[in-house]
């Protein structure tokens, strides 16, 4: 007999509706560097629209006229630019967004909102109006046949990878610091229920210094595919990354797809450090973003930016791979997967 499964986590590069994002204003995190973080999302937008629609939060009418007269005059398609007021802390939405399931082998269901806490990373920021954005982008009508499944459990969406097909890639360091009293197989069953997946890869090693989520995958390795895997690399012996990521890069290949193979695995460049303020910033090529047709990079201004492109794209044949500047981004400890969620196909009213 054949198993019904009502829902499915889709994989990022399946079809889209849209990107969902934030606009930065002066009430956010951004305020000190406003400028400079604007034109990322200028370019960013810019991007996305070249592909599919974007949805872009904004705080108050001022913000969403200001956001409009900005993207019209870079000459970005307002034809696929969609904005909606709503309350938020900061614009990191890839983790308070929604995780959307999209219907399995019954058709006739609708989509299903997953509506995980969202904590400020364990507590570290102010994030009330954060935890309630899904709730307040439902109840403004921006979804279509769908429910919302509220779930008392803290889980950012960038702390969890899926290949489309029932296998989700996590970190041990992220997940065991928001919920210590867990255990591997506790927290293993939890995702797996709630995620409808059919085994939960971790990932014990990989940090990035100035990343203060905790090591969320989507700064370390994502999937390309059921079998293959895009990882942030490092080089360097010098460097202090260096035997943190090589024991991930171990561990990656490691790994086995549900049919018992090694992934295909691509490692990314090693940008050259990037300091602000005595700060080392958390430049990962592995914050790419992907969306209907081609896959948005993070690029920093840095010699690897080349290398990394042509990473992307022997991983990602036939998609075209366009590089958004996201240096201001990393001052915020995030890059360019982080400040966006993807809308699967059909969610969006």
């Amino acid at each position: 007999m054949t198993r019904i499964t009502p829902y499915r986590f889709p994989a990022e590069w399946e079809p889209q509706s849209a990107i969902l994002l934030a606009w930065p204003h002066a009430d956010t995190d951004w305020a000190e560097r406003l400028a400079e973080v604007e034109e990322t999302y200028i370019a960013l937008v810019a991007a996305i629209t070249r592909f599919e629609p974007a949805v872009i939060c904004v705080a108050d009418p001022d913000v969403e006229a200001y956001a409009r007269a900005r993207l019209a005059s870079a000459r970005v398609d307002m034809a696929r630019v969609r904005f909606v007021e709503v309350p938020y802390d900061d614009t990191w939405l890839r983790d308070s967004g929604p995780i959307t399931l999209v219907p399995g082998d019954d058709a006739h269901r609708g989509f299903r909102l997953l509506d995980f806490r969202f904590t400020g990373w364990g507590g570290k920021f102010e994030a009330s109006r954060d935890d309630g954005l899904v709730e307040a982008l439902a109840d403004l009508g921006l979804f279509s046949n769908f429910e919302r499944e509220v779930i008392d459990f803290a889980l950012e969406g960038g702390g969890i990878e899926t290949d489309g097909a029932g296998t989700l890639l996590t970190t041990w360091r992220c997940l065991s610091q928001r919920h210590p009293t867990l255990d591997r197989a506790g927290l293993s069953a939890r995702l797996a229920g709630w995620l409808r997946q059919e085994r939960v890869l971790w990932l014990d090693h990989g940090y990035l210094e100035g990343d203060d989520t905790d090591a969320h995958i989507d700064t370390l390795a994502r999937f390309a595919f059921e079998d293959a895997i895009v990882y942030q690399g490092c080089d360097d012996p010098q460097d202090s990354h260096f035997a943190e990521l090589q024991a991930m890069a171990a561990e990656l290949a490691a790994l086995r797809t549900r049919d018992g193979r090694p992934y295909r695995l691509f490692a990314l460049p090693w940008a050259r450090p990037i300091i602000d303020q005595g700060r080392r910033l958390a430049a990962s090529y592995a914050n790419f973003l992907i969306v209907d047709g081609a896959v948005l990079m993070p690029a920093y201004g840095d010699a690897a930016d080349a290398q990394a492109q042509a990473v992307l794209a022997a991983a990602f044949p036939g998609r075209e791979i366009v590089p958004v500047p996201c240096r201001p981004l990393i001052w915020q400890n995030g890059s360019l997967h982080c400040v966006t969620m993807q809308l699967p196909r059909g969610v969006l009213a």
